[in-house]
């Protein structure tokens, strides 16, 4: 069963923005109240935040799947989606995100920090805020964006200003349980502790964290064992603690050799740039299980030559509770003269977001087929634009095709060689058309603009002065009417008069 995950997977979806509305309000004696269409709602983020009450990822290592909630649909009379439920996400403080192929993303090293992983989709806008003074009534509402989705990489380096490190049973679990609160497995076999485990230790008005990093062994940097997968814990240490056992029964094992060969693999990974490599921080050689005579005479041996390679050097016994104060206070003095050394990190500089107007917003890229080039037009924008419409609604293609124009669109395809009837692919795999200059569509056919019904017109009361004009207008009509009547009767007697 697993107790213990040091890096897992996510896989993440972000919430899905809603669709914008069309409508158009309606009420007694106002029929044709103009567009109400409210917006959709924006869908909801996945957030990372760092939280000192996180241990550790084995929660995400049961249930990697995390999706947040999808924005609502716009409604009428002017009212909008809800906004997506986002989903915070807990995670130990000092956990690296990092992107599907290792990129690194974040570092979550304070508490209370956030990343947003995921970001949600934009909600569509509905008809009332896409009308204009040329677009009176719109037909249409843009759609909602899907919101990201894809894999991010969580691996957790624990936070701690001590690291314990030594060959598997050389009692630093015994040690850590010895000086703070810890409770780990402890046994007499090698590799019992399968995990790091951290405690705190107070040495007078100092307080500070031990980590056990279990697992190293000769070949540990290069993958032998358990060294390598715990190893990433003693980069974002203060101090490291070398651990030596002097009742070891092993042949061909002492102290000076495993101290040697612990050296070599801690000297062999690579830390992170701009971090202090990990044989450059200070250093304390313990030895342990000094409760044995036989160890008590080892340690007393090798101690000389240890002091004279520049360490200090104490002797301790974690079941006699030998040396376990001095320790401490020692470590307690290595930790406070590097905190008070740090340099004071001035305060964060206040992010300021401008929008780039000197780059391109889109490019076009020619790729040769066998039936022809295809141009593929990338970019954010027309990508976005896309997701926003409705395919099915001929006012919708042409207002896309006005913003692809005004976008610059028509004129990057006529500059690379695009002829009509050439095939267009707005991004990698998305919509393909069949390219014509000025995208033609039903609404464009019409004599009024698009988006203008002559519908929503103000109804102008006549003036009396118009009345009146009318009413002479069609007097003198009825008038000319007759006469010609007249005229024909006439015509008809005289007829009749030459006939009798």
């Amino acid at each position: 069963m697993v107790t213990f995950v040091d890096e897992v997977t996510l896989h993440l979806r972000a919430g899905k923005g809603g669709n914008g509305c069309v409508s158009v309000h309606r009420e007694k004696f106002k029929p044709l109240g103009g567009p109400d269409g409210g917006n959709g709602g924006d869908g909801g983020d996945v957030v990372l935040v760092a939280d000192p009450q996180t241990t550790t990822l084995l929660s995400y290592h049961h249930s990697p799947h995390r999706s947040a909630g999808n924005g609502g649909f716009g409604m009428g009379d002017h009212r909008s989606g809800a906004t997506g439920e986002p989903l915070e996400l807990p995670v130990p403080v000092g956990t690296l995100v990092k992107s599907s192929d290792g990129e690194p993303l974040v570092d979550l090293i304070e508490p209370g920090m956030r990343f947003i992983a995921a970001p949600g989709g934009r909600g569509g806008l509905g008809n009332a805020a896409l009308a204009s003074p040329k677009r009176k009534a719109p037909g249409f509402a843009l759609l909602g964006t899907p919101g990201w989705e894809g894999d991010v990489v969580l691996e957790l380096k624990t936070v701690a200003d001590v690291a314990l490190v030594g060959f598997p049973s050389a009692g630093k679990s015994s040690l850590i349980a010895a000086v703070s609160a810890a409770r780990p497995k402890i046994a007499d076999y090698p590799f019992t502790t399968l995990h790091p485990n951290l405690g705190v230790v107070q040495a007078g008005d100092i307080r500070f964290t031990v980590a056990d990093v279990p697992g190293l062994i000769e070949g540990a940097s290069e993958g032998r064992g358990l060294g390598l997968e715990f190893l990433r814990h003693v980069e974002r240490c203060t101090a490291l603690v070398h651990v030596l056992d002097c009742a070891t029964l092993e042949p061909g094992r002492d102290p000076l050799s495993d101290l040697e060969i612990i050296r070599q693999e801690l000297g062999s990974y690579p830390v992170a740039e701009g971090q202090v490599p990990l044989l450059d921080r200070p250093q304390i050689v313990v030895l342990n299980k000094v409760d044995v005579p036989e160890a008590q005479e080892l340690a007393e041996f090798v101690r000389p030559d240890l002091e004279a390679l520049g360490y200090r050097v104490f002797e301790i016994s974690t079941v006699a509770r030998r040396g376990l104060r001095e320790l401490t206070f020692a470590l307690g003095e290595v930790i406070d003269a590097y905190r008070k050394a740090a340099p004071v990190e001035p305060p964060r500089e206040r992010v300021v977001i401008r929008p780039k107007g000197s780059e391109k917003e889109f490019t076009v890229r020619v790729d040769g087929g066998t039936y022809g080039n295809v141009y593929h037009v990338l970019g954010e924008k027309p990508l976005r634009w896309v997701q926003q419409t409705d395919f099915q609604n001929e006012e919708a293609v042409g207002f896309l095709a006005d913003r692809l124009e005004k976008l610059g669109v028509e004129n990057e395809l006529f500059r690379v060689g695009a002829v009509p009837g050439s095939t267009v692919v707005i991004g990698e795999d998305g919509i393909v058309f069949d390219w014509e200059p000025s995208i033609s569509s039903a609404a464009e056919l019409v004599q009024a603009p698009r988006g203008l019904d002559a519908r929503l017109d103000p109804n102008r009361r006549r003036t009396t002065s118009e009345r009146r004009e009318k009413y002479y207008a069609r007097q003198d009509a009825r008038t000319a009417e007759r006469a010609i009547e007249d005229e024909h009767r006439l015509a008809r007697l005289d007829d009749e008069d030459e006939v009798g």
